[in-house]
C-alpha cells in the first residue's frame, strides 16, 4: 500500500491495490465517501481507520469539469448539492444524489461516476465498457445471473434496448452500441446555419422532426445552442423511406423533404425536415403519424375515440380538449367521440402508451360502457323519466322538486339532493341523475391497474383518493381490489364542471399545482380551476355539499365562502368553539348566525349512512351490522372495549358493537 494525497480528508490516505490488501485492511466491503457505492481496490482508505474509503476514480475526480456535452459552463464539485434543493436528482440517470456532485447552475447535477461515465464516452473512452458488451437484454435470475430487463432503455438516446448492448454491471450503465460510436458533430439538411452538436438536451427541447419531446430522462441529443434547435439521436439516424403504406390510411404517403416548418395534419405538432405526402387527401403528416391509429380505447373518456384530419365545427358545442382544456384546431387532427361530441389533442390523447389502447377491429362493438339502467318511460324533452336500475329492485321516478327532499341523500354519493334526482316509490331511495348515468364499466386515468373498473354497491370501502370510509356506490378494481366513491369518480372526469358556489364552469388539470381556495391546502396536484378567475378546488372541496342538516342546529346550514360579518373581531366554530379562518369555507345558519368548521359539521364519517344494513363482515360477526349513532348511551366497543361514542356499528340481534374505526 502507498501513501497518497488525503484528498481533502483530515488523515493521510493509503492507496490501496488489490482486494487481498483491502481485505487485509478491513473486513467487507465499504461505501465510498463521495459517490456511496461500495469500493472495491484498486480504492484510497484512510491510515487512521476512520471509515473514510475512495474510489480511485472519485478521489481523482477534478474539481471542475470541462464536459464536452455541456461546453457553456464548467462542472463543479461540490461536497454535496446545494442548500436550495428540496431534492437533488442526477440529470443523467435520474436517480437522487445525496454526496458529492457535479454541478451547473443550468440545472445539471450528476453523481461523480454518471458525470465521469459520460465524458469518457463523449471523449470515445470506452475501457470501462470492454469488461462485457452483450448482443442481448438481460434480467435477474433465481440463480443470480445478471441480465438487463426487457424494458431497459439506452441512457443516452433513451430508447429501448436490443442487441448490441453495451452493459456495465458495476456501474449499472445502459448503452447501445452504436450509441458510443456517435459523431459529436455533424452537418444536417434540416439546420444548415450551425453544425449539430451531440449535447445534453438540458432545456428539453423538442425534436424538430418527430415534435416529441423525451419524458423519461434529460437524454442527448444533436442541438444546436444559439437557434434553440434540437433533432433526436434517434430521429437523426433514421431512415427516411421514399414510400410509406399502412392499413390505416387507404392511400400511400410520399416523403418530400424540406428546410422549413410544417405543421402535421395528423396531430397538430410542428415539424421540420421530412414530411409525408398524400396527394388524394392533401394531408402532410411526420413519418410516425402515418401510422396513426384511427381508433383507440382510452382511460381518458368512456368511449371509443375516433381520429379525423379536419373537423366540422358545426359537429361540435365546444372545441376544447376536455383534457388539456386549450382550444383546439379544426384545421388539424384531433380525436372525437361521436357520442358526446368532446375532442382531443392527438397529443392529450396518447400522451402515456399505458393511458390508452388501438382498436385495431374498426367493425367490433363497442364494450366501453354497459348501460346499467331500463328506460321504461320517456317524456317529451327525450329524458327517461321512469326507469330500472340494476343497482335497486323497484322503478324509479324522475324528479326535479329538490326543496322537498333537504334531508335526503343520494344513495349512490352520499350526498344530499341538489339536481335533478330518480326517486323509489316504494323505499326510501334516491340516486342523482348525474350518478345513474355513469357507465357499469369505467375507465379512470389515474388508476395505475390496466383493467377498468365496475359499479359495485353494498359494501363497505375506503376510498383509494379521497380514503373517506363510506357505504355507497363505488367503481372496484377487479385486479387490485381498490374502489373508488362516486363522489371522486364525478369530480376527476375531464371536461367542464358547473359548482353551485361558482359563476363560471371550472376544468380539471391535472398537472396543476396550487391552492385550493376552500380548504386553504397548498401544493395540490390536480385541481378543478376557473379560466376566467382565480378560482381553483381540490376534489374533495368540489364534492361538498351546499346545504347540510347538523344536530347543533334545527335549520340547514349553508356552505358559505366568505365571511364579511363584523360583529366580532374573532372567528370561532360553533361546534368546537375553537379559532377558524374567515377566509376559508364554512357553514353558517343565517337565522340563528352560527358558523362552523366544514369538518365540524360533517364529521369523519359523513359518508356512513345512518341505519345502513352492512353484511361483509361476516368474517367478525355472524349475523348482519347496522350503522348507529351513539349518543345517550356508550356501550363498549367489543374490539377496544372503550365506550362506543358517535359512529359505531351495532347487531340488533346480540350484544355485538364495533367503532367503525376500529374496522
Amino acid at each position: 500500500m502507498e501513501e497518497s494525497s488525503n484528498y481533502g480528508h483530515q488523515h493521510p490516505l493509503l492507496l490501496i491495490l488489490n482486494q487481498d490488501q483491502l481485505i487485509d485492511y478491513q473486513s467487507g466491503l465499504t461505501d465510498c465517501s463521495r459517490c456511496g457505492e461500495k469500493v472495491p481496490a484498486p480504492c484510497f482508505g484512510c491510515a487512521e481507520h476512520c471509515g473514510f474509503y475512495l474510489h480511485k476514480v472519485c478521489a481523482e475526480a477534478p474539481l471542475e469539469l470541462n464536459h464536452p456535452f455541456h461546453p457553456h459552463h464548467p462542472l463543479l464539485l461540490l461536497q454535496e448539492p446545494p442548500s436550495s434543493y428540496p431534492r437533488c436528482v442526477c440529470t443523467f440517470c435520474y436517480k437522487t444524489c445525496e454526496k458529492f456532485i457535479y454541478h451547473c447552475s443550468c440545472q445539471l447535477d450528476f453523481h461523480i461516476k454518471c458525470a465521469l461515465f459520460t465524458f469518457n464516452i463523449a471523449e470515445n473512452n470506452l475501457k470501462e465498457l470492454e469488461h462485457v458488451a452483450l448482443q442481448h437484454p438481460l434480467i435477474s435470475t433465481e440463480n443470480g445471473d445478471e441480465k438487463l430487463k426487457d424494458a431497459a432503455k439506452c441512457f443516452g438516446c433513451w430508447e429501448p434496448l436490443a442487441k448490441y448492448t453495451h452493459f456495465s454491471p458495476h456501474c449499472g450503465f445502459n448503452l447501445h452500441e452504436k450509441c458510443t460510436k456517435l459523431p459529436f458533430k455533424l452537418n444536417q439538411v434540416c439546420h444548415c446555419k450551425h453544425p449539430l452538436a451531440l449535447q445534453f438536451n438540458i432545456e428539453r427541447l423538442s425534436c424538430k422532426i418527430c415534435g416529441e419531446t423525451c419524458q423519461e430522462g434529460i437524454g442527448l441529443v444533436y442541438g444546436c445552442s444559439p437557434c434553440k434547435f434540437a433533432v433526436h439521436i434517434e430521429c437523426v439516424s433514421a431512415s427516411l423511406d421514399l414510400v410509406v403504406e399502412d392499413k390505416r390510411h387507404e392511400h400511400p404517403f410520399n416523403l418530400f423533404t424540406r428546410r422549413s416548418s410544417f405543421i402535421c395534419d395528423a396531430c397538430g405538432v410542428e415539424g421540420s425536415y421530412a414530411s409525408y405526402i398524400c396527394c388524394t387527401c392533401n394531408i402532410m403528416v411526420h413519418k410516425k403519424c402515418t401510422s396513426m391509429p384511427r381508433i383507440i380505447k382510452s382511460k381518458w373518456h368512456d368511449h371509443r375515440l375516433f381520429h379525423k384530419y379536419f373537423l366540422h365545427i358545426e359537429d361540435f358545442r365546444v372545441l376544447n380538449c376536455i383534457m388539456c382544456n386549450d382550444e383546439v384546431s379544426t384545421d388539424h387532427g384531433s380525436y372525437y367521440c361521436s357520442e358526446c361530441d368532446v375532442i382531443f389533442h392527438v397529443k392529450c390523447a396518447m400522451k402515456k402508451k399505458d393511458s390508452y389502447e388501438i382498436v385495431e377491429n374498426e367493425d367490433e362493438e363497442s364494450a366501453d360502457v354497459s348501460s346499467i339502467t331500463k328506460v321504461l318511460e320517456w317524456n317529451d324533452a327525450g329524458e327517461a323519466t321512469v326507469i330500472e336500475h340494476i343497482m335497486h329492485i323497484h322503478r324509479l321516478t324522475l324528479s326535479d322538486r329538490v326543496g322537498e327532499y333537504d334531508n335526503k341523500c343520494c344513495d349512490g354519493c352520499l350526498l344530499p339532493i341538489s339536481d335533478s334526482f330518480y326517486y323509489c316509490t316504494q323505499c326510501d331511495f334516491f340516486l342523482h341523475k348525474v350518478c345513474v348515468e355513469l357507465p357499469k364499466v369505467k375507465q379512470v386515468w389515474y388508476h395505475p391497474c390496466q383493467s377498468s373498473l365496475v359499479l359495485t354497491s353494498n359494501e363497505v370501502f375506503r376510498c383509494v383518493i379521497c380514503h373517506y370510509l363510506s357505504k355507497a356506490f363505488a367503481y372496484k378494481c377487479e385486479e387490485c381490489k381498490g374502489s373508488a366513491c362516486l363522489r371522486c369518480i364525478i369530480a376527476l372526469t375531464p371536461g367542464a364542471r358547473t359548482y353551485l358556489g361558482h359563476k363560471h364552469p371550472v376544468f380539471l388539470y391535472t398537472e396543476y399545482i396550487g391552492r385550493c381556495v376552500a380548504c386553504g391546502d397548498d401544493d395540490i396536484e390536480g385541481l378543478l380551476r376557473c379560466k376566467d378567475c382565480d378560482f381553483s378546488l381540490d376534489h374533495k372541496c368540489f364534492s361538498l355539499p351546499i346545504t347540510y342538516q347538523h344536530k347543533s342546529d334545527e335549520h340547514l346550514l349553508s356552505l358559505t365562502y366568505h365571511d364579511d360579518n363584523s360583529y366580532s373581531e374573532n372567528h370561532f366554530c360553533d361546534i368546537c368553539e375553537e379559532r377558524r379562518d374567515p377566509n376559508l369555507w364554512f357553514y353558517h345558519c343565517a337565522t340563528c348566525d352560527t358558523s362552523t368548521h366544514v369538518n365540524c359539521v360533517l364529521g369523519k364519517y359523513r359518508f356512513l349512512k345512518l341505519g345502513s344494513i352492512i353484511e361483509k363482515y361476516k368474517d367478525i360477526h355472524e349475523h348482519p351490522l347496522t350503522v348507529v349513532k351513539k349518543i345517550y348511551y356508550y356501550p363498549n366497543c367489543s374490539f377496544c372495549s372503550e365506550p362506543c361514542l358517535d359512529l359505531a356499528l351495532e347487531c340488533t340481534g346480540c350484544n355485538f358493537i364495533v367503532h367503525a374505526k376500529c374496522l
